[in-house]
């Protein structure tokens, strides 16, 4: 489980890396990327979960606590093991699940940090706050709290729910599957909340946020955290269970 664990740190720092940088260059002030638009946005999420689920092959590549979950619901393996590889299956015990999500929340974590890292000189000169806060989290267009957690959960269903049968069919895809998943989501669900569909993706950079010296940073606004966090959770469950109807 060790080895479990740092797998799964090293793809959701990835992850988050370049999700988060897709984010910064697109509006923070004076990036070469600047205006790049939403299917920008988009496609780097997308890519980003391609890398990142390369990275964490080992692990399965959760990188998300609400795939994590929606595997405990369904009653799946946390790994179903590669035989060929040499890779044992990962059962899904309290424990085992225990290590994925404090992976996920680290990594996402150090991958935020690594976004500011890459963008310092950028962060520095922004002085739009809510601008500062985008890059790091996720946020509604309308702020209507209840809407914002139904939408939450309908897309984090769609993600964990075909990652689920991904598992049972012979697509072959692997890692292109989930990315071209997660910019379909981007694309059609993702326009009132910026589809968190992750609490680990929404906590890990928004605590990053919190902590670091950014001028003109503003609040980290937690009176919205609960959404991404909850409302994928409770997505992800649903689908797990819904996958085990269908099997």
């Amino acid at each position: 489980m060790g080895t479990i664990f740092l797998y799964e740190i090293a793809g959701t720092a990835m992850l988050l890396l370049l999700g988060g940088g897709v984010v910064a260059n697109n509006i923070l002030a004076r990036t070469k990327g600047y205006g790049g638009g939403w299917l920008m946005i988009n496609v780097g999420w997308g890519l980003g979960v391609f890398a990142g689920v390369y990275v964490a092959y080992q692990s399965g590549a959760h990188l998300n606590p609400a795939v994590t979950l929606g595997l405990l619901a369904n009653g799946s393996d946390m790994f179903p093991g590669n035989a060929e590889a040499g890779l044992a299956a990962i059962p899904g015990t309290l424990p085992n699940v225990l290590v994925y999500l404090l992976a996920q929340l680290i990594g996402a974590f150090i991958g935020a940090i690594l976004v500011w890292l890459a963008y310092k000189n950028h962060f520095d000169v922004e002085e739009d706050p809510g601008k500062i806060l985008g890059v790091f989290s996720t946020g509604p267009e309308i702020r209507n709290y209840g809407w914002n957690f139904v939408t939450e959960v309908i897309a984090t269903f769609v993600l964990v729910l075909v990652i689920i049968m991904f598992g049972a069919t012979p697509s072959g895809l692997g890692p292109l599957a989930a990315a071209l998943l997660v910019v379909s989501i981007g694309a059609s669900l993702g326009g009132p909340t910026g589809y968190a569909i992750n609490p680990a993706r929404d906590l890990g950079p928004r605590l990053a946020h919190a902590v670091l010296p950014i001028p003109h940073k503003g609040s980290s606004d937690w009176g919205y955290s609960w959404v991404p966090i909850v409302g994928p959770i409770i997505g992800g469950i649903l689908a797990g269970l819904v996958a085990k109807i269908l099997a």
